[in-house]
């Protein structure tokens, strides 16, 4: 199975003692799914200074773009009709991200296809 990696623009807002980013900028974050290390799970890699990567279960990202959910240091929702809202709580603080919504659901259309192809050995 192939890994999906795309990158989607984001405005990150954070409470961390170190800001990330500007936030006042959209920045690429990274989105990631290897099903081969966890076919069940999606990560999301944060730029800048205090660049940490998240790691949940994929259908938590689905569910939150209808309705809001969350799970121990994840929550998502939508926001508005074109815009979806991914926070991270850590020990650091919490942040942020807001993404088009679009850009969520084409990684996970890529992520459900790249799931679905056949073994070959």
């Amino acid at each position: 199975m192939s890994v999906v990696e795309q990158y989607a623009r984001a405005h990150i807002v954070t409470d961390a003692a170190v800001p990330l980013v500007d936030e006042l900028e959209a920045i690429p974050v990274r989105l990631r799914y290897d099903p081969d290390r966890d076919p069940r799970s999606v990560r999301i890699t944060l730029p800048g200074a205090g660049a940490r990567e998240w790691t949940f279960d994929r259908r938590l990202l689905e569910e939150g773009l209808r309705a809001p959910t969350g799970s121990g240091e994840v929550r998502v929702w939508p926001c508005g009709r074109v815009q979806a809202v991914v926070e991270f709580h850590s020990a650091q603080g919490v942040s942020v991200v807001q993404f088009e919504r679009q850009a969520l659901l084409r990684f996970l259309r890529r992520t459900y296809t790249a799931a679905a192809e056949p073994v070959t050995h």
